[in-house]
């Protein structure tokens, strides 16, 4: 297996260590979550460069590069459905956002099957790369929010974290629905380019 295909193995092993830390209580997880996630992201960098300048792309690579993001990006939005922001107790981002995320996330993988069992690769186009980065955008601003919340304002005044709390709540939630919007867009375009394919499977 070449070094570019490691490293998108990598990051499936990131997103577990990201899924603990975001999910166990412990010191500063909220900020290593966030080491890990851009460590994630320099594999992300690192297996395309390699992969277009010096080893070659392969069918797994253009398969399990995107898969690999999607389990980290998966990961990260489920774990922050079980962070409570505030008194009030609100998830972070609401479970209905992640379901449709994930959902758009197993519809685009089934039809990535089909295109397989007619001897095609769909790589990752521009608008699922699009939403790819501004998924990014929004679980390290999430990711940032938390470390900050959690690990440096943790003994400011109650006031004041209650009022960041609340504008925080809000701030995810607008970044949250944005980025669903994006994720269902990008996912429509691929069903709208590869048609053929699901004609011939109807």
């Amino acid at each position: 297996m070449k070094l570019p295909n490691y490293l998108t193995l990598s990051r499936l092993v990131l997103a577990a260590f990201l899924l603990a830390l975001l999910t166990i209580p412990m010191p500063f997880a909220k900020s290593m979550a966030l080491l890990v996630f851009a460590a994630a992201g320099i594999t992300d960098y690192f297996d395309g460069y390699l992969a277009r300048t010096k080893y070659g792309e392969t069918s797994f690579g253009r398969l399990m590069d995107p898969l690999a993001d999607k389990v980290l990006v998966c990961a990260a939005f489920v774990s922050f459905v079980g962070i409570d922001v505030g008194p009030a107790g609100r998830s972070l981002v609401p479970a209905w956002i992640v379901v449709v995320i994930i959902s758009r996330e197993f519809l685009v993988t089934g039809l990535r099957l089909l295109a397989v069992n007619k001897g095609k690769v769909i790589s990752a186009g521009r608008w699922g790369k699009h939403k790819t980065i501004w998924q990014i955008i929004a679980i390290v601003t999430l990711l940032l929010g938390l470390a900050l919340r959690e690990d440096i304002l943790r003994g400011f005044d109650p006031k004041f974290l209650a009022n960041y709390d609340f504008a925080f709540g809000y701030i995810a939630y607008g970044i949250s629905v944005g980025v669903a919007i994006i994720t269902v867009a990008s996912g429509g375009m691929y069903f709208v380019q590869h048609s053929d394919l699901i004609g011939e499977h109807v």
